[in-house]
């Protein structure tokens, strides 16, 4: 029992400082790239996201499973990733205000290419060592890996908060360099987890390795269609990331609003976010049995309706700021019931021998190709309607995103079937 409850500090520690990581820049750095005159590239930080989570988890995975432990791989990534953002910060600081596009942007790049596939290995290393511990990770994962959002909440806050030199992290370079020094840290702490074992005298062939096997499952037509859907709705995972903290914060200008708490402390607004989703994770087991796969995700999807529509109404002024806070509390159900009734489906319903390879797919059609593309059109759009127009309007790029999500969902709703294992699938949630 004491072991047990030593692995379970040790991996709630792990995946605290793993979301820290992410939080103390991902939320805020739109805000801070709008205040140095990189706002129309913003979609470019965004989309490099997407982009390295197609091919980096994929070959990380292969080298963690055939030549390096886990938790050596994850020390590498961290290491990586670390130096390589705290040089990017390191850059801005001396760069002042001639800071140019192409070396942040590098830096940047190379810190998230490693960054990305971690989120998998700590997965990885948690469920190792938790079977070495003789505990079932499905039931003693998911308390662990809540406090992963804590981590992603307190570190969104303190770079809302905290200010060096008199500047707020979210507005400065600083963020970058904090989320660098916790990958320092994290690059050591992953070394003191149980070993992974790897598999060197086993053999499998690449296609195995890169989960491309589960691209068969595009000849089943409603497999093809929740395939193609997920990349439709995983366009939409960024917008808010890139984009919600930049536009908040542009409320500055006027001087109406200039003092309010939604400008002042927009990372803090918009950690509700979070907030939302773990408390949205505890409601997904109650909606999956009330009401099954497809209603749910329909949920999800109408969900970003209003998370972009409510964007689109609100003002940091009362009661213009309760349609934010609003937004913030729709997004945990847009984001998490979506995400994790999409696995489900997959789980249930993929071949068994297949299974691993068809939940990589599922990631590779939300997280991968349609956040990328995503990021990408959204950029368009607010370049169009902000950046590049000669009356700026963040309200009409919202009601664009927020058309566009109806839209999906309508079609949804018309071309996807309820899978035959419906009920299977309800009682695998019970």
């Amino acid at each position: 029992m004491k072991q047990n409850s030593s692995i379970s500090i040790r991996l709630i520690l792990l995946n605290f400082l793993e979301f820290a990581v992410w939080g103390a820049y991902l939320t805020s750095l739109g805000r801070y790239l709008g205040g140095i005159g990189m706002g129309s590239q913003i979609k470019w930080f965004f989309a490099m996201q997407g982009i390295v989570s197609i091919f980096m988890p994929a070959l990380m995975g292969i080298l963690a499973d055939r030549k390096m432990q886990a938790q050596k791989v994850l020390s590498l990534c961290h290491g990586l990733a670390g130096v390589s953002m705290i040089a990017a910060g390191v850059y801005c600081m001396k760069a002042g205000a001639a800071i140019q596009f192409a070396p942040l942007f590098a830096l940047y790049s190379f810190s998230v290419a490693f960054f990305m596939p971690t989120i998998a290995l700590v997965n990885s290393v948690a469920y190792n060592a938790l079977e070495k511990a003789g505990m079932d990770p499905v039931k003693a994962f998911p308390p662990i890996r809540v406090f992963g959002t804590v981590g992603f909440i307190i570190s969104m806050l303190a770079t809302n908060f905290l200010k060096i030199d008199g500047v707020a992290m979210q507005d400065s370079f600083t963020q970058l360099i904090s989320s660098g020094l916790i990958s320092i840290v994290l690059c050591w702490y992953a070394l003191s987890m149980p070993a992974c074992p790897t598999k060197k005298n086993e053999s499998s062939s690449l296609a195995d390795s890169l989960g491309l096997k589960a691209f068969a499952l595009f000849k089943d037509k409603q497999f093809a269609i929740f395939f193609i859907f997920s990349m439709l709705l995983g366009a939409s995972l960024q917008i808010t990331n890139g984009y919600a903290n930049t536009f908040l914060g542009s409320f500055g200008e006027n001087p109406e609003y200039a003092d309010t708490f939604a400008v002042k402390n927009s990372n803090a607004l918009i950690s509700i976010s979070q907030l939302s989703e773990t408390l949205c994770i505890l409601l997904i087991p109650f909606f999956m049995k009330r009401f099954g796969i497809k209603k749910v995700m329909l949920i999800a999807m109408f969900a970003w309706v209003f998370r972009f529509g409510f964007f689109g109404l609100g003002s940091p002024d009362m009661p213009g700021v309760l349609l934010f806070i609003l937004s913030c509390i729709v997004y945990g159900v847009a984001f998490d019931f979506f995400n994790i009734s999409g696995s489900l489906y997959v789980n249930e319903n993929a071949p068994k021998d297949i299974r691993s390879s068809a939940q990589g797919l599922f990631m590779l059609m939300t997280n991968g190709l349609g956040a990328t593309f995503g990021t990408l059109a959204a950029g368009a759009v607010v370049d169009a309607c902000v950046y590049n127009a000669a009356a700026p309007s963040w309200s009409t790029a919202w009601y664009i995103f927020a058309a566009y999500a109806f839209v999906v969902g309508v079609l949804f709703m018309l071309l996807f079937k309820d899978p035959a294992k419906r009920q299977l699938t309800k009682n695998s949630i019970e």
